[in-house]
């Protein structure tokens, strides 16, 4: 048997339902139709003129895709046994309005909206992309009920990839060498874990140029952390929305889990005691399975990084506070 054939049977009935058509949702659908994520890609979404479109154009690809079978409308039974539903229905973040600013307006549309879907797909592990991601996954954790597992967010799954990004291109290098990641807030008090990162095992501030010169000063290391945190206002700002990454990085997510890869990210969900922080969706090394995340790590942080992490939990928590959460 090939390797694509044994992931192919890994997979089995499952089916993936992406709740949204806008530019981000329609951007997970295709990711995970071409990259195969699941057997079924299901689209919903309230506006019936738009999801059928967006579903009839996703179609008629399929003859070149691993998976065929695509669905969606706004019925929404069309979620009916879902694995995984990854949510990105809400407000659509403005350019110059902070993620934070978006929570109320979303949390009252996914206080409404997760029920619905749980009552067609009662054993889906919900995802959460609607930004705040962070607030709306401890939102959606309580109207649900749910185990924490079963509801995550990509958290800072994407932020990771914009920091390796930025430290490959810095230092010359592809980017499966590099090994940093960003932790906290899907937003603007995330931060880097700069004490572990580092260049193909060497550490990061110990990297250098051919002529032997660290490349990776506090300065450059404050520019990309800088960066990272706000690449999105750049892009939101020159295109109107962040959303062929974030494509990819939930069809990669949703493989992992229906696939059982037992992969280790950066992901955000309901946290219990961790480093002293409780009751708040944080991004923190995860391990993820078909059931969600099954085990969060304590990883190894220095007093700055940590003091960064309690940062970003009051940074939530006051927002949850003022939601009513």
């Amino acid at each position: 048997m090939t390797s694509q054939s044994v992931e192919a049977a890994n997979l089995g009935n499952s089916k993936l339902t992406v709740v949204g058509a806008g530019s981000v949702g329609t951007s997970i659908a295709y990711a995970s139709l071409i990259r195969g994520s699941a057997r079924q890609i299901a689209l919903y979404d309230i506006d019936t003129k738009k999801v059928e479109a967006e579903v009839k154009d996703l179609s008629h690809g399929t003859q070149f895709t691993p998976t065929s079978v695509v669905t969606g409308g706004s019925d929404i039974s069309v979620v009916k046994d879902s694995s995984v539903i990854i949510i990105t229905a809400g407000a659509r973040q403005k350019p110059g309005q902070t993620r934070l600013d978006l929570a109320g307006i979303n949390a009252k549309i996914l206080a409404d909206l997760v029920p619905k879907l749980l009552e067609h797909a009662p054993n889906a592990v919900l995802v959460l992309v609607t930004n705040p991601c962070d607030v709306l996954t401890v939102v959606a954790q309580k109207v649900s009920g749910l185990p924490v597992g079963r509801v995550l967010s990509t958290g800072t799954l994407l932020d990771t990839s914009r920091l390796r990004w930025a430290i490959a291109q810095q230092a010359n290098v592809s980017l499966s060498n590099v090994h940093a990641a960003m932790f906290g807030e899907h937003g603007d008090t995330e931060f880097p874990i700069w004490s572990s990162a580092s260049i193909a095992q060497i550490p990061i501030r110990e990297w250098t140029d051919p002529d032997g010169k660290r490349i990776f000063t506090e300065e450059l290391l404050a520019a990309i952390a800088y960066d990272t945190t706000h690449a999105a206002y750049e892009i939101i700002e020159g295109k109107g929305a962040t959303n062929y990454a974030i494509g990819l990085a939930g069809a990669r997510l949703v493989e992992a889990m229906l696939g059982n890869q037992n992969k280790i990210w950066p992901l955000s969900s309901t946290l219990t005691d961790y480093r002293g922080v409780s009751n708040v969706a944080l991004s923190v090394p995860s391990l993820v399975g078909p059931g969600g995340i099954e085990r969060v790590y304590e990883f190894p942080m220095d007093a700055h990084e940590i003091a960064m992490l309690k940062k970003s939990a009051a940074a939530i928590r006051t927002t949850l506070d003022a939601i009513g959460y």
